[in-house]
């Protein structure tokens, strides 16, 4: 099979909050680009969708939490990460 060159707005629309979060792999990421750049359909639905990220990110900077609170979510995420990995190898 050949690697595929373009992406239709089925593959962007499934890709769309990985895009968002930066994780795809660098190919995807132009693919995906590329993609929203010329397809207003789905410059919208990633406009919206990145606008309601900002928003919810703006929100959250503002809540006040329990000091211990971010080194037990770093703990959780560092230890789930580990599983991935393992399961992975």
């Amino acid at each position: 099979m050949s690697a595929i060159d373009r992406y239709t707005c089925e593959d962007v629309l499934r890709r769309l909050d990985d895009y968002l979060d930066r994780q795809l792999s660098p190919s995807e990421m132009e693919l995906a680009r590329e993609h929203i750049e010329t397809c207003a359909a789905c410059a919208k639905e990633y406009g919206f969708s990145a606008g309601t990220l900002r928003t919810i990110k703006a929100k959250l900077r503002r809540i006040d939490v329990a000091p211990d609170l971010v080194d037990r979510i770093s703990l959780a995420l560092a230890e789930e990460h580990a599983r991935d990995e393992g399961i992975a190898s």
